[in-house]
């Protein structure tokens, strides 16, 4: 009886799992919408009283998105005063809504990658996650890994879909 050979162990793929790459802690949204006059109108003198009223350390160590979810023109200043009120308090906080700060906490992870570990090699980029990997982060890891390396292929060692390959 012949040995059980591994294929997949011995084939020299490189697999790459961006669930790595999650960035931990607990994801909040903050909506300004409940702040603006009748949903729709921001009034200063209001809103900064808002502001200064809020307790802002509830936000203590999470990840905070801050956005405006009515259909109303908001002015930039307003975002810029909820960023300096949560931002003593949580541990990141981004512009726009939970799908948007997850590409950006992924950006931020894959544009701090050491990319020369993976020169000339094959890779596979793993596609089943544990936690929600956003799309975005899956073609920016591709860009980034195209001008290094062999190959890069899509799924698991043992059942990929080619993605690039140098010619």
């Amino acid at each position: 009886m012949e040995p059980i050979v591994n294929k997949v162990a011995e084939s020299g793929l490189i697999t790459i799992d961006l669930e790595e790459l999650y960035t931990p802690g607990e994801r909040v949204l903050f909506d300004i919408k409940g702040w603006l006059f009748e949903e729709i109108i921001l009034k200063e003198k209001d809103f900064r009283e808002q502001i200064k009223q809020h307790d802002w350390s509830i936000y203590s160590n999470k990840l905070v998105a801050v956005t405006c979810s009515a259909d109303a023109i908001v002015p930039t200043w307003a975002f810029m005063l909820v960023a300096t009120a949560v931002a003593p308090y949580a541990q990141q906080v981004i512009f726009g809504d939970l799908i948007r700060m997850e590409e950006v906490l992924f950006d931020a992870k894959l544009n701090s990658l050491d990319l020369t570990s993976f020169s000339d090699q094959r890779i596979v980029i793993k596609g089943c996650s544990k936690v929600n990997v956003p799309v975005s982060a899956y073609v920016r890891l591709t860009a980034l890994l195209q001008p290094v390396v062999k190959s890069i292929m899509y799924g698991e060692p043992c059942s990929t879909v080619p993605v690039y390959k140098r010619k």
